[in-house]
């Protein structure tokens, strides 16, 4: 049972420069932390500088093998002082004087490091040995300067990664709201088209792993590239001083091939990352589809259904997932095989080139350090591929545009005045061959109330959505009091025209907040008037909670008549001069329906009424009943004229009759 991913009519590609481009526009918001966290891991990497400087001295300490003189630049004392330390080696005795001995020692020692004896000094520290060795300068360095080093790189680092951290965080919290906002924002056009499980995912799963993802990129970027700069800065620095250009020619040469399995698997990692996050999406959205027919898979018994075609779903996004884990841990392990190899290699040269170990281990310390930022580099470019799979989801969807558009000074309504009219008004949907709406005109006139009855699929709700403003009209317009709808403002349409849908849906909050919802300050006993009107307060009282009762996953807790109750309870609240029912009475009972029709004749007083009704019953007091058929009003009048006509209107009267 295969279940694939279904691109979306938006996705599309985007380069990688403008993918982490768009980033940053985010990221400059909080550029004040971020730079904090980067010059911090740049100085991070800073510390490593005086842990170079230590090796060749220690080195050649211990090292028997040479002793270099080092006084001066002068190329003949440089000569009598490697004869005279050989004479003395030879005949094992100690160098010729101590005034040899310190110059020679202090030429190895770090630059700081006579600053430091001398200030020792005068504290009454003696550094070295009466034997003028340097053994005072490790013991400095191994109690004292290492463990300063180590405390002055653990704090950078925790403030390198706690700034990047929370840029990070802010980011994709910014990133979420915006993506929350742009899918609100879209026409009933846009969301007709899409499912809400591919939105949930898209607006929750994609961002968090950009999440994850982003405060470790930024932590290594700040840091990584800083230490391989600052090793390989000591690097050219020490083979230039020691006149090592043919090791330095080929340290160059090989160091670039640590990159060649990241470049070589990068393309892999960004495919299968992104076919993981799709298919991610598909099981998002069967969760979403079980959980919201629940009560059909229940009534029919489909749980084993279900649970094969979800177990499909995830069967599909370990296959794609484990195709991505298996490229992206190919990566660290190939640039660990590259680097021991080229470490070889260069051991190798250096045996063949005899190039001695003192000169030697001094490089390959930094070519040592350097390795784990190079590895962290290459993960890091992991990172950049799987990051830019979710991100280019997340453009697509925040560059999409269905909204409905707000003319620049759109006029100001505060009132309805006279009338709303439709002026050969056809309406078509994206995904359709043919017309909702098709050269409808009528006229509503303020305080009246005309009703609209036809089969399943005629037009009515469309027609409705037409008033609200849900959609625009493909031809023709609809304005009120002389004024299209497409030049007001969509809050002032939307504050002058309130609705009871046909699906009731209420939100996982107390039912006082649900009827408050559009209405937030509104006073307690002004809900309770609404809730009385509505003939909701009784059964409301009836639970020991009353108002404060929680009405459950869209509003499941309750039943279908008094969601529908305090769906009504709330337009009330509202109190538009226009309210649009659409079939508002459909889930009543015989005895709640009549209750609530008396409470909605009460409301409709000086009102204007746009009803949509599957029960003729409810509508024969209409001024106006329009007859929709495939789009087009095929007959229009009173209840009487329509009845007395024995056309589409008296058959549908008919049919519910006998029913």
């Amino acid at each position: 049972m295969g279940i694939e991913y279904r691109k979306e009519f938006f996705d599309r590609e985007y380069s990688l420069g403008e993918t982490y481009g768009r980033v940053w526009k985010y990221a400059r918001r909080y550029r004040i932390r971020i730079f904090i966290g980067i010059v911090t891991g740049m100085l991070t990497a800073g510390t490593l500088v005086p842990l170079f400087q230590v090796i060749q001295p220690a080195v050649e300490k211990v090292s028997a093998k040479e002793v270099e003189a080092a006084v001066g630049s002068d190329a003949a004392a440089k000569a009598a002082a490697d004869a005279a330390a050989k004479a003395a080696a030879e005949r094992g005795a100690a160098p010729q004087s101590r005034l040899e001995r310190e110059m020679a020692e202090k030429a190895r020692l770090p630059s700081w490091y006579p600053k430091a004896e001398k200030l020792a000094r005068k504290c009454g520290i003696d550094l070295q040995t009466k034997e003028g060795g340097i053994s005072g300068a490790l013991l400095l360095i191994a109690v004292f300067v290492i463990p300063l080093i180590a405390a002055i790189r653990f704090g950078l680092l925790f403030l390198s990664q706690y700034c990047l951290a929370w840029a990070g965080t802010k980011v994709v919290a910014d990133l979420r709201v915006d993506i929350l906002k742009k899918i609100q924002e879209q026409s009933l056009q846009f969301h007709g088209r899409i499912d809400v499980g591919q939105l949930m995912t898209r607006a929750t799963v994609d961002p968090q792993m950009v999440q994850a993802v982003i405060q470790n990129m930024l932590a290594e970027l700040a840091r990584a590239p800083f230490e391989i700069l600052v090793s390989v800065g000591f690097i050219i620095w020490f083979a230039v001083s020691n006149h090592m250009l043919p090791t330095l020619v080929l340290i160059a040469v090989g160091m670039p091939a640590f990159m060649l399995p990241v470049v070589a698997l990068g393309k892999r990692v960004r495919k299968w990352s992104l076919k993981s996050l799709q298919r991610n999406s598909v099981v998002g959205q069967r969760v979403h589809e079980i959980l919201t027919c629940i009560r059909v898979v229940k009534a029919y018994d489909t749980e084993t259904f279900e649970n094969a075609k979800y177990g499909a779903a995830m069967r599909n996004l370990v296959g794609a997932t484990m195709r991505s884990v298996r490229w992206s841990l190919m990566v660290a392990p190939l640039v660990e095989t590259v680097g021991i190899l080229l470490l070889c290699g260069f051991l190798v040269w250096c045996f063949t080139s005899q190039v001695t170990l003192a000169n030697v281990l001094p490089m390959l310390a930094p070519l040592l350090l350097i390795y784990k930022p190079v590895k962290q580099m290459s993960s890091l470019q992991v990172s950049i591929e799987v990051t830019r799979a979710s991100l280019q989801r997340i453009w697509s969807i925040l560059d999409v545009d269905l909204r409905l558009p707000e003319k620049p000074g759109a006029a100001a309504k505060a009132d309805f005045a006279d009338k709303v009219v439709f002026n050969d008004v056809s309406f078509r949907y994206d995904t359709a061959d043919h017309d909702a709406v098709s050269h409808v005109s009528f006229e509503l006139p303020r305080g009246k109330m005309i009703a609209v009855v036809g089969g399943t699929g005629s037009g009515k709700t469309t027609l409705s959505g037409l008033l609200a403003r849900f959609f625009d009209p493909r031809e023709g317009r609809v304005t009120m009091d002389g004024v299209d709808l497409r030049d007001m403002r969509i809050a002032d349409l939307r504050r002058l025209v309130g609705s009871v849908q046909q699906e009731t849906i209420l939100f996982n909050d107390t039912i006082e907040e649900n009827i408050k919802y559009g209405t937030p300050r509104a006073t307690h006993d002004e809900v309770v008037a609404a809730a009385k009107m509505a003939n909701a307060h009784e059964f409301i009282m009836s639970q020991p909670e009353g108002y404060s009762r929680m009405c459950g996953e869209k509003g499941f807790a309750l039943s279908g008549g008094e969601r529908q109750r305090i769906a009504i309870a709330r337009a009330i609240l509202r109190n538009p001069p226009i309210l649009i029912l659409d079939e508002a009475t459909s889930a009543l009972d015989t005895v709640t329906e009549r209750l609530v029709q008396e409470a909605l004749t009460n409301l409709m007083q000086n009102r204007t009424v746009f009803a949509i009704a599957h029960r003729l019953s409810t509508i024969r007091d209409a001024d106006l009943i329009l007859v929709m058929d495939h789009g087009e009003v095929v007959e229009r009048g009173s209840h009487a004229e329509l009845y007395a006509a024995n056309g589409v209107y008296r058959r549908l009267c008919d049919m519910q009759h006998q029913n």
